[in-house]
């Protein structure tokens, strides 16, 4: 699933259930010479229920039959006294994930470890949630279990609350995420349910008045403190009826559905729009891999001359012109004008850490002949993923009537005051309808190896629009927890702009779904077998890095099946499953 933008919600109004201390066990009192237990830890967690009813709205197919649908009942896990985090990594990919809560007590910190298998995965805590749907004769219409992640739609609870949480938005759902963390500011509540995450209500529970019984599980409250105090809530369910031939017909449902569409935006970038799709890579796997090393081209990387590459995929995919792109973001502030003098590196200056993920959602396709990319295909998806402790910014210039910009990369000290400046290749302009934006070139290559690391295909993928879209490793030095996501209404630059700016925050990683150009081999004459994928970062080193020796990842992958109708088998990678 593509992880999607999680808006803050302010909520006024909500009252705060009674608070439960976190009881840590009956102590006998202890001698005066004696040093005094710790206290218990002051963060309290609560369910709350923000309204007694709500009213959700459904609507028909064509033939008039009732959908599915959303059941967000308002329900939020309260925290006063303290934060609440926790901080989930795992080492390698052929580690186990060990997840940490992290206890603030005013000065002092405690970390204390949650149970083997309690965390699965980086999207939430599985189970967290039982709902029971009832009827008015008090027949069970619904009950499931539901995962809850902290990082969900939030709101104060108080008027005394933070004015602002510092947590990240929504939980990472990359198959190969690193380390993610979870929290819940003092004084803020977190919905239990989102729809991006949760399963709709099935068709067959009918209209009509149900009641609605929330609780969070027995292992959770014993972990973290909380009583058992479920909530209940009314819930009447109705089918709004078809609109009149030519109107329309103006609902809750149907405002939630066009602002649920604007967030949807970024699912354009997977393997297709509203397709389904999974959305970090360990020190120990990188190590594992052969580094190959990369000479700087003097063309665009992806437009260099390589074995097995088609007339045809020669002038289709990326290019001067043409380049991938599909991303959209709001454009960062440039520098006031272009760097002046000579370009300084500074010694010593903090600086980014590029690293790929291994490719993942990997499939074939057969594009139809005069489409231009006839023939067979190897997709995939891709991370590039910045480990710090620097965070990457590079600005673009241009002089008036230049097609391409000059880009430098800049350098600040640890007290954010730029230090210095490197020329860092170009950028250039997208015309396709859709993107119209500028893309920074050289960011990132993708090579078909052979089951010997010898290259068979390279893609044409050679230009990239800097944009902060996965939480990969937020558990790292100087991670930038609140970095902007994707948004479906911004750019990367106008046509008309001068100068433009392009980041990827700490921790972050920038992702490229395989529906995009570029984003494939041409597998037309490659024979069926054993190959790898080879996701290679700052290809012509253009960039400078703290390393440039973990720019590289595999992934294994076998071709078979005959063409037209090619196929491949994803072998599991470590302990990670996804293709």
């Amino acid at each position: 699933m593509i992880k999607k933008p999680v808006q803050r919600l302010w909520l006024p109004g909500i009252a705060t259930a009674s608070a439960i201390a976190v009881v840590a066990g009956v102590v006998a009192a202890a001698p005066a010479s004696e040093a005094a237990p710790a206290p218990a830890p002051k963060s309290k967690l609560s369910l709350i229920a923000a309204s007694k009813s709500v009213v959700v709205e459904r609507d028909t197919d064509e033939n008039g039959v009732p959908k599915s649908f959303e059941l967000d009942l308002g329900t939020y896990v309260g925290v006063e006294g303290a934060p609440f985090e926790i901080r989930t990594t795992r080492k390698s990919y052929n580690d186990p994930l060990v997840a940490q809560q992290i206890i603030k007590d005013g000065k002092k910190t405690v970390t204390k470890t949650l149970p083997q298998g309690m965390v699965k995965d980086f999207s939430g805590l599985p189970g967290f949630v039982q709902v029971t749907l009832t009827d008015s004769a008090g027949r069970t219409a619904l009950s499931r279990s539901e995962s809850f992640c902290p990082n969900n739609a939030s709101a104060r609870i108080s008027p005394g609350s933070p004015v602002h949480a510092k947590y990240p938005e929504g939980c990472p759902t990359n198959p190969f995420t690193l380390g993610s963390v979870w929290g819940i500011q003092n004084g803020w509540g977190t919905n239990t349910t989102h729809p991006d995450y949760q399963e709709n209500v099935p068709a067959t529970v009918g209209d009509g008045t149900y009641t609605a019984k929330i609780s969070v599980a027995k292992k959770y409250r014993d972990a973290f403190g909380m009583a058992d105090k479920p909530q209940t809530v009314k819930v009447i369910v109705r089918t709004l009826k078809p609109p009149a031939e030519g109107g329309e017909r103006a609902s809750a449902k149907g405002a939630h559905a066009g602002h649920g569409a604007g967030h949807s935006g970024h699912g354009a970038h997977g393997r297709a729009a509203g397709e389904e799709s999974p959305v970090g890579l360990g020190l120990a796997h990188l190590k594992g891999h052969e580094v190959m090393t990369l000479q700087s081209p003097a063309v665009p990387h992806a437009l260099t001359k390589t074995k097995g590459r088609t007339a045809a995929a020669a002038l289709t995919g990326d290019g001067p012109g043409r380049t991938d792109g599909s991303r959209n973001m709001s454009a960062l502030k440039p520098a006031a004008k272009r760097p002046a003098g000579r370009a300084v590196v500074p010694k010593g200056v903090p600086k980014p850490d590029l690293r790929t993920l291994p490719a993942w959602d990997i499939y074939t396709d057969t594009d139809p002949a005069g489409e231009g990319r006839a023939g067979d295909h190897l997709a995939f998806s891709s991370t590039t993923w910045n480990a710090g402790p620097a965070e990457l910014i590079v600005d673009g210039f241009r002089k008036p009537g230049d097609e391409l910009m000059k880009a430098y990369q800049y350098f600040y000290d640890t007290k954010g005051k730029q230090v210095g400046s490197a020329p860092a290749g170009t950028m250039e302009w997208d015309p396709r309808e859709g993107h119209l934006h500028w893309h920074f070139t050289d960011f990132a290559a993708y090579r078909l190896l052979k089951a010997d690391k010898k290259e068979v295909v390279r893609s044409d993928k050679e230009a990239f629009c800097l944009v902060n879209t996965d939480d990969v490793d937020f558990t790292v030095k100087n991670a930038n927890w609140l970095t902007q996501k994707t948004s479906p209404t911004g750019e990367c630059g106008q046509r008309s702009a001068l100068s433009v700016r392009q980041a990827l925050g700490v921790g972050n990683g920038d992702t490229y779904g395989g529906s995009l150009p570029g984003q494939s081999f041409d597998i037309t004459t490659v024979p069926n077998g054993t190959y790898w994928i080879q996701v290679v970062a700052n290809p012509s080193k253009k960039l400078h890095e703290t390393d440039l020796k973990n720019n590289t990842s595999l992934r294994k992958v076998v071709l078979g099946g005959k063409p037209g109708a090619r196929t491949v088998t994803v072998p599991q990678h470590g302990l990670v499953k996804s293709r």
